[in-house]
Parts: C-alpha cells; sequence; structure tokens
C-alpha cells in the first residue's frame, strides 16, 4: 500500500506529490455499536488488530466499536469530519498523519482508538500542561490515564510504572526526552502497546513555527517497535513540514488525512493598531464575564498591558517565559478553572491550551507567522461556538518581528522566519476573506462568496472604502516607478505628501510629477495604503531593506487592468463593528437561540464550583456547548440529561445530579418548561458549499442503480461512514423524501416515534430513546428524508 492523502471533502487517494484536495464540513456518520466497548481481537506481543487492513465487516465492526466508546465515554452521537477515517488507520494498524484545525478532534482519534484495544497507548507531548489537562479529562470521562513527567513525587512515579507494567492503564502522556531514555523504552518493550501517537507533531519538523530538536529523537520508534503503529497530529503544518515530517518519523505507507483548515465560527477582524489602549478595551466590554486571551510580543508589552487592564478593573494575569515555572503554572490553573477570565501572554502561552470555551482571542500586534497565529487564534471556539478573533497590527510589527528572528536565527532558518512574517504581513494588509485566506496557506480552496464572519466579507456596504481606490492605487505605484524601485515605503511615502525632508531634496525627488501627489493627505494613511497595496500582491517588499517593487499585478493597475481594494485609515469604531459583525453572525444567533440564558449563567457558575472543589478545568466538567443545550432542553431525569450531547455515562453518574437540581430550581421559580423539545425540527447546518463534492457526484450513478452503502463502498474503495456522506448529499441534492429505499417501514416508523418524543434537532437522543437499536446511519437518512418532505411542504 502506497502512502495516501485523503482531504475532508472529496475523499482522493493519491501519492503525497500530486497535492490535496479540497475539504468540506460535512460531518461522517457513524454506525451504531454494543454498550460496552471491548478491545479488537489482537495478536501478536503488541496488539496488532487482525483485521489488519480493515474493509468489509471489518470496518463496520471497527467503526461500531468505536461509536460505542465515543458515546458511552464522551457523550457524542457522531464523528467529526474524518474522525472515524483517522481513527481506523489506527485500528488498522496503519501509521498516519493527521491535520485538523486547532478544536478539530484530534485527541479523540488515538484516544478512542485506544479505549477500544488491547494494549497501553503511548502518547508523545510536549508540555506539562497539556499532559495534566487531557489526563484530567480522561479520567473524569472514565479512562485510566497518567503522565510521566518532572511534575510528580517519586512516589506516585513508581505508582504509574506500576500500573504500565500490569496493565491497568490505557493510556500514558510522556514528554519525548522521557520516552526516548534507554530505562524507558525498555519497560515499553516488555508491555503489550497498542499504538504510539504524536501530538502537535509540525515539532518534529525544522520547517514547522515550533521545532524542538528533542522531537527529532522519535525516529527510533518505528526502528525500536515496528509492529506498533505511529500516529502524528498536529493543526499547523504546510505541505512541506508534512513531507518532512513523514521522511523525519520514518513513515513509508502511512494515510496522510488533512481536514478543512477553515474554523467557520471564528469571526476574525483586522485593524491598524491606534495608540492606547482602547481598541482592546472595546473588545473586553463587549465580551464581559467571557474568558479571553491577549497576545503581545515581548514580555515588557505583557506585563505593561495586564497592568493595565488590572488597573482598569478588569482581572487578568501574565505569562511568559520570564516569570517562574510555578507563576506560569498558577497563573494557567487559575485561567483554565475561570478564578481569572482574561490571560496576557507572549507565545510562550502555546501549544495545547485546552480550554474550550474561549470566547475571544486578540492579537495586540502582529504574530510571527500564519501558522502561529492559526493556532493561536485557533484557541477561540474550540467547543464550536462563536468566538471573536481580534488583530490590531502596525508596520512597526514587522520590524520587531525581523529584529528578534534575525538575532535569534541564521541561514535557512533566518530566510523561511523572514519569508513567514512577509506572508502574515501581507494577509494582515489583504483584503481577501480571511477565512479563504487562511485556509489557502495551508493549501485548502474554500468555495466560499461570502464567509459573513470576517471584516472583508462583513463590511458590504463599503463604508471603509476610498472613494477611488484605482486612481489612489496608481498615484502610489507610479511614484514606485518614478524612483526606479529603489527605496522603501516610508520614503514613497515622504515624496507623495510632499516631504522637505534633506534626503529627498538630495536626490531631486521633490522635482518628479508625483511629489505631492497626496499632499492633503496624512502620511500614516499613505503607508497604510501602501501596506495594503502591498498585501494584495500590487507591490513588494524585497530584499534586506524592503525596497518596494512593482509586480505584475501592480503593472496591470497602473493600465487600468486592475482594482485594488483601499480602505480608509480611520475605520469604525470597534462597537459599530460588533453590531453589525460578529455578534450579530449566524453562528451567534443559532448558537443561543432557545437558551435561557439566566439558567446558563447558573450552570456556570456551579461548574465553576465543582471544578474549583475537584482541582479540575471547567471544560472536564461540562464544555459551554453542554451547558447551552442544558439550559435550552431543561431536562428533568438523569435519562434525559443523557440525551444532552457531551454527557457521557461517567459525567452523567458523577454530575447528572448536581445540575438537574439547578435545572428544576429555576424552572420551579420562573416558571420555565422542562424537558423541552428543540424547537427547529429539522434543521441542518448552515454550508457555504456550492452544491455536491465531486466525489459525492461520483458516487451519484451507482446509488442510482440501487446499490446499498455498502455496495458502494466496496466499489469505490471508501469507507462506509463516507460513502454515508455521499448519500446525505444525493438524497439532499435530489430531494429525496422516500427513506425506504435504504431503510425498512419499521425502522422508520420507529425513528418518526422517536421525533416525536424527543425532537430531531441531533441524532443521539433519537439513538438513546430507541434504546440503541438502530443505527445512526439509517437515522441520518430518515432525517434527511424527512427534512427535504418538510421543505416541500413549507
Amino acid at each position: 500500500m502506497s502512502s495516501k492523502i485523503i482531504s475532508a471533502k472529496d475523499q482522493i487517494v493519491a501519492p503525497p506529490s500530486t497535492g490535496l484536495a479540497r475539504s468540506s464540513d460535512s460531518p461522517s456518520s457513524s454506525a451504531s455499536a454494543a454498550d460496552s466497548a471491548t478491545p479488537l481481537a489482537t495478536n501478536g506481543t503488541n496488539g496488532r488488530s487482525k483485521a489488519a487492513n480493515l474493509d468489509g465487516t471489518g470496518t463496520s465492526v471497527a467503526a461500531a466499536l468505536l461509536a460505542s466508546a465515543l458515546q458511552k465515554f464522551w457523550g457524542y452521537s457522531s464523528f467529526r469530519p474524518l474522525q472515524l477515517e483517522a481513527m481506523q488507520s489506527v485500528m488498522s494498524d496503519c501509521d498516519s498523519l493527521v491535520l485538523f484545525p486547532t478544536g478539530g478532534g484530534k485527541s479523540l482519534c488515538f484516544q478512542a482508538p485506544a479505549v477500544c484495544r488491547d494494549g497501553l497507548a503511548v502518547v508523545v507531548s510536549p508540555l506539562i500542561s497539556l499532559m495534566k489537562d487531557q489526563v484530567d479529562a480522561l479520567n473524569a470521562c472514565g479512562i485510566r490515564a497518567a503522565y510521566l513527567n518532572s511534575s510528580i513525587s517519586p512516589s506516585h512515579e513508581r505508582e504509574v510504572l506500576a500500573d504500565i507494567r500490569n496493565g491497568s492503564l490505557k493510556i500514558v502522556y510522556l514528554a519525548p526526552e522521557r520516552l526516548l531514555t534507554d530505562r524507558t523504552l525498555e519497560l515499553l518493550s516488555t508491555v503489550k502497546l497498542s499504538l504510539f501517537a504524536i501530538d502537535e507533531a509540525h515539532c518534529v519538523s525544522e520547517w514547522g513555527h515550533d521545532f524542538r530538536p528533542e522531537y527529532r529523537g522519535l525516529s527510533v520508534l518505528k526502528r525500536r517497535f515496528p509492529e506498533v503503529s505511529i500516529h502524528a497530529y498536529t493543526a499547523t503544518a504546510t505541505e512541506t513540514v508534512r513531507a518532512d515530517i513523514i521522511r523525519q518519523l520514518g513513515f513509508t505507507n502511512a494515510n496522510v488525512l488533512v481536514g478543512s483548515m477553515d474554523r467557520p465560527n471564528l469571526n476574525y477582524q483586522m485593524r491598524r493598531r491606534q495608540p492606547g489602549m482602547g481598541q482592546i478595551l472595546e473588545v473586553l466590554n463587549e465580551r464581559k464575564s467571557e474568558s479571553g486571551i491577549i497576545y503581545c510580543i515581548s514580555r515588557k508589552d505583557v506585563e505593561s498591558t495586564s497592568a493595565a487592564l488590572n488597573a482598569l478593573g478588569f482581572f487578568c494575569l501574565p505569562y511568559h517565559a520570564g516569570l517562574s515555572a510555578e507563576t506560569r503554572k498558577q497563573n494557567q490553573d487559575s485561567f483554565l478553572k475561570e478564578q481569572c477570565k482574561i490571560m496576557v501572554a507572549t507565545v510562550a502561552f502555546g501549544m495545547g491550551i485546552d480550554k474550550s470555551n474561549v470566547r475571544f482571542v486578540i492579537h495586540a500586534a502582529m504574530p510571527k507567522s500564519l501558522e502561529a497565529y492559526q493556532q493561536e487564534s485557533g484557541r477561540a471556539g474550540r467547543d464550536g461556538l462563536d468566538a471573536d478573533c481580534w488583530l490590531f497590527h502596525t508596520a512597526g510589527d514587522i520590524v520587531s518581528w525581523k529584529r528578534l528572528v534575525t538575532e535569534s536565527s541564521s541561514g535557512v532558518g533566518l530566510d523561511a522566519a523572514l519569508a513567514a512574517i512577509s506572508a502574515v504581513a501581507n494577509f494582515c494588509n489583504g483584503q481577501r476573506c480571511r477565512h479563504v485566506a487562511l485556509a489557502a496557506h495551508f493549501g485548502e480552496s474554500l468555495a466560499v462568496s461570502n464567509c459573513g464572519a470576517c471584516d472583508i466579507c462583513l463590511s458590504s456596504n463599503q463604508a471603509d472604502l476610498v472613494e477611488d481606490s484605482v486612481v489612489l492605487g496608481q498615484k502610489i505605484v507610479s511614484c514606485v516607478h518614478r524612483v526606479e524601485q529603489r527605496f522603501g515605503a516610508e520614503y514613497v511615502a515622504q515624496i507623495l505628501t510632499a516631504s522637505s525632508d534633506q534626503r529627498i531634496l538630495e536626490n531631486g525627488h521633490d522635482k518628479l510629477s508625483t511629489y505631492g501627489l497626496l499632499k492633503s493627505e496624512h502620511k500614516k494613511s499613505v503607508r497604510h495604503w501602501i501596506e495594503e497595496l502591498v498585501g494584495q500582491n500590487f507591490l513588494e517588499k524585497s530584499g534586506e531593506f524592503n525596497v518596494l517593487k512593482i509586480t505584475y499585478l501592480g503593472k496591470q493597475l497602473l493600465r487600468g487592468g486592475a482594482k485594488p481594494r483601499l480602505t480608509k485609515n480611520t475605520p469604525s469604531p470597534i462597537t459599530d463593528q460588533f453590531r453589525s459583525g460578529p455578534s450579530s453572525s449566524k453562528a451567534n444567533v443559532i448558537s443561543w437561540e432557545g437558551v435561557d440564558r439566566p439558567l446558563f449563567e447558573m450552570l456556570v457558575k456551579r461548574r465553576a464550583e465543582i471544578a474549583q472543589q475537584q482541582n479540575l478545568p471547567t471544560h472536564v466538567v461540562f464544555s459551554d456547548h453542554t451547558l447551552r443545550d442544558m439550559a435550552r432542553r431543561r431536562p428533568s431525569t438523569l435519562d434525559a440529561m443523557y440525551l444532552i450531547s457531551g454527557v457521557g455515562k461517567q459525567k452523567l453518574e458523577d454530575f447528572g445530579n448536581l445540575f438537574l437540581s439547578i435545572i428544576s430550581q429555576q424552572c420551579k421559580a420562573t416558571g420555565l418548561a422542562g424537558d423541552v423539545k428543540p424547537i427547529a425540527a429539522f434543521a441542518r447546518p448552515v454550508t457555504t458549499s456550492a452544491g455536491p463534492s465531486k466525489s459525492a457526484l461520483g458516487a451519484f450513478p451507482l446509488f442510482d442503480q440501487g446499490l446499498s452503502i455498502s455496495e458502494v463502498a466496496a466499489k469505490l474503495a471508501r469507507a462506509e461512514s463516507t460513502t454515508g456522506g455521499y448519500l446525505s448529499e444525493y438524497i439532499r441534492y435530489h430531494r429525496i423524501t422516500d427513506a425506504t429505499r435504504w431503510v425498512d417501514l419499521d425502522t422508520i416508523a420507529k425513528v418518526k416515534m422517536a421525533i416525536d418524543a424527543v425532537g430531531a434537532e441531533a441524532m443521539k437522543p433519537i439513538h438513546v430513546f430507541l434504546e440503541e437499536e438502530i443505527g445512526y446511519d439509517k437515522i441520518k437518512i430518515v432525517l434527511e428524508c424527512l427534512a427535504n418532505q418538510s421543505g416541500e411542504e413549507s
């Protein structure tokens, strides 16, 4: 089997050199399973599955086990895009590299198979705090997990080592340095292993934005444990980085699964930074009592920003590498437990911050790369609910980053770092949809005409655009031409604004036809427009001194054949943007629909108390998404509570009655109805995709022939879960209302009965109501047909 790339939309199988297919948000469906998640039958010493290349029945068995584990331990009723395919790579012992966005569900891709398989799963993790968060979350779900690092006592370490030897642990987390010691490798060679998982795998590559030399040593795993599959996971890897990871880890026939890098629930807002704290304060005032992160470039900026905000009444804490390890730990714990709502940090507050309900991320200055921005901004909205990402930048940020990377890098590394700074500067100053531009950097093409969730797409009234961008752009590019493309942005701006600077006079540039063409404008505005022209590829900066050069597109502009999008340097107040933009976005409206906000706040408070008592991060108890669903559905019994997404059996037992009592008290006090059915009977998620995907269209003729999901899956060499997604697109496209082609009448009747009882908002309540006897694939087909029927009737 050759290495292959699988993307979330087209599921194309191809050698890595062919590039990546497009991806989408349409979820995979899962098969039903028995309640217990028993391991697959295994042979050999390290837990290799007998169904080493799962297909046909093997695929169905694996999917059923995984679906059962997902519901029992995590309380989820379906897989996210490509999750099942990633899990099945583990189940079939096929090495894999998985690229999902932050919050895309990477951890479950190795945690769920670890529960379903015999043996110990070894997870490589770079940070102590990340290990603790994940182990706490696993234990809260009823899964035996532990970590080995310098933070635990000698007696605790002996207990963990004993648990490894006697086989009572399912998952153990280790730093690469600890894993690669002779002592640890020897210990692992004596026990049955189910898999190796390498988290934050971009650290393996010197081309990655957070390269860590100690990760290079992980190449020994393939030689030392040839019978154990290795799975690498990251949220930030370009094609170059992915190829380097594969090479460094010694993969020869790995599955490469690339999910969509787009995060449609995030609202990206770029602004030229204004003096003072006003812009940050406006965001904080609009997001009162919500969790957020503010990123600064330097430790000094972190300290001054944190101090200023605390003086203004906002309780926040600093985080940077200059603080002691104990202080950093205390501050991070306070943030995770929501004792502190706002963290002000450098990039030292980095990877693996597993807090699901961060509602905003503010970059008080430009980040050092788009990979860094993807990861840092991606810490917002990990629960899938709406969140805002603000970036305030100036040209000075470029100078600061170039100075920092020049001091710390050289050679190829310096060239790559400087190129990354230019790329993020162009992103900030560009006028292309932020979602489209960010996805394109990672090789993905989004079919989006208006994302409805970024400053570019939301500024539909053109109020912030200059009156004639073409003429203005021509004046600037013409000036660059007149100075023979030998000077930088500051010098060109001085000429255009009729500066009497000595150098301009000595060069005779005060005699140019472009001298003073924009003398009625402030020089800052002209610099702003120059940066926008660079960001939109009409100009480019070249060499050590950032000399302006005219691009092909710039020459087209001079001829009137291209049009830039230039904005006023006095943007609308941020509060106006909230009113017309992020706060009224479709994602925000939908996520709050039907939620009783006072009850939600009471549940949030109770969650914080439990987290404090049990020394847990709040999201380990329940996510905001789960609490909003509780405040929307208002269950009155444990059985009804179990229908809520994110409520697994262990959490139901541990916390169910505590939250039921709050809900009951509020319903009695206010007259709220309990056990509410969803308002929208057959609501479908909003999608920006224009029609069926290419691969789904390839399956349509087979469905026309009357073939079943399993038959189509066999013909196309696709997983049944993927083929089920194609069938959903087929049913939607043809507006089919009769499900009997795939589901028998008795099953349809049972699903309809369940819908009458628990609604059609989610599949999990239907599945549970039917005592888990009917699989999610059949439930989904019936729901799709009923949705089409509902559409015809309306």
